[in-house]
């Protein structure tokens, strides 16, 4: 048996001992401090070529493909879904839409374009050759953003949230959110997929995010400022429109109203002196 001097240092020691465990185990992995913010990297846009735009083009969606551009274009009244020549920024063939609907996100399927509209819980299901509307499909909430993975719909409405759907019908498949250094990233707007990763336009900013679709975190963060002269500026709205050529690898920018469409690439913001 202990003498009970040296059981009353045994009891000591293992209150010690119980005392400081919850401290040990509490302390984060060595490393893993900011690691979150960490991995956000600080982009700006380098312009490789600007072209014209129909400045009467309140511009909601975009998507390129086979060396031309769609383009649903919204307000009340006036929205259209539309094929634009890129080098030219010549419309090729445009419908309006019922006059009660504002046109939104915009996204391609096989042969098929589906456009959002903003408050009407109603997407519009076109033809791409001829444009003429084949099918409407109803969802809740508002339309904002849409973009196609190759297997879903991603869907935006404002806020920092994304639901992704089926193809199908625009059933409900899964929601998820954005988040940039922990905080919700809110008013996702214009969306696009490319290489993988989801690019969304930052309402009303200039601004753009690329997100890792498979959890929500922001990956990066695009400054797009500057793309417009403080003259061009005054007459337009913000910065909406962002397609991606998978073959040259070339993003297009355009916005509401811009007189401009914009051929880039998004680079290190460390190699661009002066942005």
């Amino acid at each position: 048996m202990l003498g009970s001097s040296r059981r009353q240092s045994v009891l000591v020691m293992l209150a010690w001992l119980a005392c400081q465990a919850p401290h040990a185990a509490a302390e984060p992995p060595p490393g893993k401090e900011g690691s979150a913010s960490s991995t956000v990297e600080q982009l700006v846009v380098k312009v490789l070529a600007e072209y014209p735009h129909d400045p009467r083009a309140f511009t909601q969606g975009l998507v390129w493909h086979d060396g031309v551009l769609y383009e649903s274009t919204g307000n009340w009244g006036v929205s259209t879904i539309r094929r634009v020549d890129p080098a030219t920024g010549a419309v090729l063939a445009s419908r309006p839409i019922d006059p009660g609907l504002f046109g939104e996100g915009l996204a391609l399927i096989g042969n098929q374009l589906i456009q959002l509209t903003w408050k009407a819980g109603l997407a519009l299901v076109y033809d791409a050759g001829n444009l003429l509307l084949i099918d409407q499909l109803g969802y809740r909430g508002e339309g904002w953003g849409l973009a196609y993975d190759g297997k879903r719909l991603v869907m935006s409405d404002g806020t920092s949230w994304l639901s992704f759907r089926d193809p199908a019908g625009l059933a409900l498949i899964s929601k998820l959110e954005v988040k940039l250094a922990g905080e919700g990233a809110g008013q996702l707007n214009e969306l696009e997929f490319a290489e993988g990763a989801l690019y969304a336009n930052v309402w009303p900013e200039e601004r753009i995010v690329r997100i890792d679709p498979s959890g929500g975190a922001v990956t990066a963060v695009i400054d797009a400022s500057g793309l417009l002269s403080p003259a061009e500026r005054r007459s337009v709205d913000v910065l909406n429109g962002i397609a991606y050529d998978p073959q040259s690898k070339n993003f297009w920018l355009t916005g509401k109203y811009w007189p401009k469409m914009f051929r880039v690439v998004f680079v290190p913001a460390s190699d661009s002196p002066g942005r």
